[in-house]
């Protein structure tokens, strides 16, 4: 009888502990893609800046970080960026987006580093299972040229005529500047 049970017990607990390894590789998925996407749009960033500054570099996230989107937007996966303080309105957050960001924000104050705050969990979506994940984007000193309260006339005129309704700015050092959002349906 006895043995039974463990039996039962173990073949009860197998399914949650293949779901949990499932959602451990799909982290690690995850991870690598928005490592791509987010290194790719760094080096554009940085290459720009130091060509021209930072005036250059609007210029290139504007065009350059749709076409990174894309083209990191493989194998089932699909990345982009979004945040409470919008820059451009195509990234406005879903609602499950909303919640993750607050979440972030929230786990922030607590005391956890932005750099290492991330969330993913399988949803519900359209009748189907997608798995969705979330990674921190911190503000870095070098983000505040476009993101900061003190930003140069000419980058500030550059960011109005492209963004017209732009709430992406008045960021510190350390703060949840958005986030990576990928997903995969399963």
């Amino acid at each position: 009888m006895m043995k039974k049970m463990m039996i039962a017990v173990a073949l009860a607990v197998l399914p949650i502990t293949a779901q949990a390894a499932d959602s451990n590789a799909l982290k690690g998925e995850a991870m690598s893609v928005m490592k791509g996407f987010g290194g790719a749009l760094k080096n554009e960033l940085v290459t720009a800046i130091k060509k021209s500054g930072p005036i250059h570099a609007v210029g290139a996230c504007n065009g350059k970080a749709p076409e990174i989107a894309k083209a990191k937007s493989a194998d089932g996966w699909t990345v982009g960026r979004t945040s409470l303080k919008l820059r451009n309105p195509d990234n406005r957050p879903d609602a499950w987006e909303m919640k993750v960001l607050q979440s972030f924000e929230a786990r922030k104050k607590q005391g956890e580093n932005p750099a290492k705050i991330a969330f993913g969990e399988v949803v519900e979506q359209d009748g189907k299972k997608v798995y969705r994940f979330m990674k921190a984007i911190p503000t870095a000193e070098i983000c505040l040229k476009c993101h900061g309260n003190r930003i140069e006339p000419d980058v500030a005129a550059k960011l109005d005529g492209l963004y017209p309704h732009d709430k992406a700015r008045g960021f510190k050092p350390g703060d949840i500047r958005g986030a990576f959002t990928l997903s995969k349906g399963l």
